[in-house]
Order: structure tokens, then sequence, then C-alpha cells
């Protein structure tokens, strides 16, 4: 065991948990290192924003660093960190050289948060308007964030789905990889209101990331038009962080269709509308707002991509709907048949508790961090591919950071 150990995480954002599912789940993957008494320090190159965690109120160090700039590495050797762990793959192409130049004994860890690669082949089939194919995941994407995997000790996978795509079509070793979803406290599922006690449809998602926006247009434009004459008396509000104005002139008091804004409490959402819908079209990872439908019993309906990595279809086949007719159907079903309702919510909360089960992982981030460094060295030989790509990219990167640098430095005198 590591005395006085020292965690570096290197974040794309400053975490935000109540404006999205990723910074809840960075403060879940902070909350893990430190009830093992881990020191963190948490840097970003992001502004700072009003929405993010206050970090200093859990005796966590936090700084601004610079993109492309030498005064990292004096950074980095001052702290000294035994870990450092890469907030999406993006951060640890950034940062991941000047890591293995400056602390090269210190353990990379990588959240990929979800694939994005993953994503983005899915978004541009849905763009295209067509059907993924497998060529679409061989793309320049999908080999820089693989490549990045194999640069660090291990990566998080956030969704079993995930795990196998990349055992399965890209033949990545287990070893460099970890399975550890979203999860919650069994005891903290809460039941709300009843049935006849609730009403109306509602979504949430950030406006930052482009499929709840396009979810938010499909609910306008194919579904709830349809939805609204079968429930003339319900109506659809949509919340989430960083709305743009064009979403917001898409409210409409007399249609039913209302653009609410940022929501200052998720969980009163949860507990007092009658049905939250997802038509989420692509994306991967694992979707925030269907695991807390489940902890705060608010039946829903989704697509198989909301559903993915969280869902037995069969078991919940009469919620996951991509036609957009029988979605509609369904929603209309689930919004007026009380025994349905209540039959979803139990449903929901039989997989919190044996899949997603915050008592389940527990020690799992800590057990695999504990394992991998008393064995680095040996795991290090096994993971060959890494050392020859970590070798590779990092003398690309650094040379083209260094211009990056001077370029800089040069425009501004």
């Amino acid at each position: 065991m590591i005395s006085n150990p020292l965690l570096l995480i290197i974040g794309s954002v400053w975490p935000e948990p109540n404006s999205s599912a990723a910074g809840y789940r960075m403060m879940q993957i902070i909350e893990s290192f430190q009830t093992n008494n881990w020191k963190i320090h948490f840097v970003s190159t992001a502004a700072d924003s009003a929405y993010k965690f206050p970090l200093e109120t859990i005796n966590i160090d936090y700084s601004i660093v610079q993109l492309n700039h030498s005064s990292f590495d004096d950074f980095i050797k001052k702290l000294n960190p035994n870990i450092v762990l890469f907030d999406r793959f993006m951060v640890e192409e950034q940062f991941g050289w000047r890591v293995s130049e400056n602390c090269p004994d210190a353990l990379k860890i990588l959240d990929t948060e979800d694939l994005h690669f993953l994503r983005n082949a899915r978004q541009i089939a849905f763009k295209e308007k067509r059907e993924l194919t497998e060529n679409d995941l061989f793309s320049d994407l999908t080999k820089r964030e693989i490549a990045s995997i194999y640069r660090c000790d291990f990566s998080i996978i956030i969704s079993e789905y995930e795990m196998n795509l990349l055992k399965s079509n890209f033949n990545i070793p287990e070893q460099i990889l970890l399975y550890l979803p979203l999860s919650f406290d069994a005891k903290n599922i809460k039941h709300g209101f009843s049935f006849n006690h609730r009403k109306d449809f509602f979504f949430i998602g950030n406006f930052y990331h482009e499929p709840n926006k396009q979810t938010v247009q499909i609910l306008k434009e194919k579904i709830w038009p349809l939805l609204k004459k079968k429930l003339p008396d319900a109506e659809l509000h949509i919340y989430g962080a960083y709305v743009s104005e064009h979403f917001l002139n898409l409210s409409n008091e007399k249609s039913g269709f209302i653009v609410k804004g940022r929501a200052e409490n998720s969980e009163e959402l949860f507990l007092k509308y009658r049905c939250l819908l997802a038509p989420i079209p692509f994306g991967a990872g694992l979707k925030g707002k269907i695991l807390e439908s489940m902890l705060y019993s608010c039946p829903f309906i989704t697509t198989d991509i909301g559903a993915e990595g969280i869902l037995d279809s069969k078991i919940f086949k009469d919620f996951i709907q991509n036609n957009p007719e029988n979605l509609i159907e369904s929603a209309f079903d689930l919004y007026t048949n009380e025994v349905k309702w209540n039959d979803a919510i139990q449903l929901g909360h039989h997989c919190i508790r044996n899949k997603f089960n915050a008592e389940t992982f527990k020690t799992t981030l800590i057990d695999k961090t504990n394992f991998v460094i008393q064995n680095r060295i040996e795991l290090r030989k096994l993971n060959f591919i890494g050392q020859l790509l970590q070798t590779e990219f990092n003398q690309s990167k650094k040379y083209l950071s260094k211009w990056i640098e001077l370029k800089s430095s040069n425009s501004s005198e």
C-alpha cells in the first residue's frame, strides 16, 4: 500500500453533478477514492463554472491549468501524484505524454465516460437516416480512443454493452478494462406521489449533449403532437442545463409543450411527474435519466439506445419502443393504466437493487487500483502494445505541443 497516496484528476470540465450524469459519475469516483483516504487534486483547462461542485467543501484542492504549456510540467513534478486519472480520452491525448515524461511511475487511469467513437458513429448514421453498420465503428476516432485505452494502465468502462464491444469487436484485453457503472444506494429508493396525485410528462437532459437536443426535436415534431391529441389535458415539460434560445423558442403553452430550462432539483421532478418520455435516437454509455427514473419511482418510455446497458429488453419490453407510433401508444397506455404504472415502478426498483446497487461496486475501483499498483511492472510488460503506442504517440504529441506553445508565445509578443 502507498503511504499518503495522492490522486490527480485532469478533468475536461469541472464536475457539475446537478447538470449531467457525467458530473454525478465524476463525484462517485472522487467519493470512492476519498473513502479510502486518498488525497485528491483536481485540475481542468475549462473556465470556472457557477454550477461546478464546490470541491473545497470536501477538502479537494483544485487548479486551472493551461493546455499545450510547459507550466504543467513544473506543476506535476512538484505535485508528484501516485495516480493520474484522465476524464475522457481527449484529455489523455493532451496531457498523457507530459505525465509519462515527468512522473513515469504514476499509474494512469482513463475514465471513458462513454465510448465517444460509438456515440459519434451512431450520430453520423442518425443524421444520414440509415442504420449503423459495423464499418462505422472502425473510424479514425475509434483508433484514437482505443489507442488511449491501451496507453493507460486501465480504463473505467461505464456500460456492460461497451465492455463487450471492446472485448469482442476490438480484442481489448480485459485486464486493462474495469466495468464500473453508475450506481446508487438502494436505501435511497423513493416512491414519490401516487398515480392519481401525479400528472404530465417530462424530459430532462443537458443541452450541451447532442443526443438530448435531438431527443427534444423528436418530441416536439414527432411525438408530442400526436400524444397530445390522445391526452388533451396533459403537458410535456422539458428541463435541462444550458438550454439555448432555439429550444426556448420551441416552448408553446397552447400545445402543452413547455421548455422549463435548468432544474434546481432533478429528484423532485421524478417524484412528481407521471412519466418520463425519452425517445433517445443515438448515444452511448448509460443514461442517468433512466436510472434516476427507476430510483425515484417514475415510469418511463425510451428506446433501445436509452435502455442499453441498463434494461433487460425482455423484462422491460413494454417500455422500450423505437418506432414513434409504438412509442406514443406505449406512453398513452403507461400514462392511463395505473396497474401497469405501478408494475413499472416495481421493475425499476428491482433493477436498481440487483444491477446498480452501490454496495456491489463499493470497493471495485479501489481494489483494481491497488492490484495494478502492486503489479504495475508486470502488467505493463503484458500490455506491450500500450507501451509501443505510448512511445510513438508521446514523441509526436510532444513536439506538436511544443510547436503550439512556441507559436502562441510568438503571436502574443
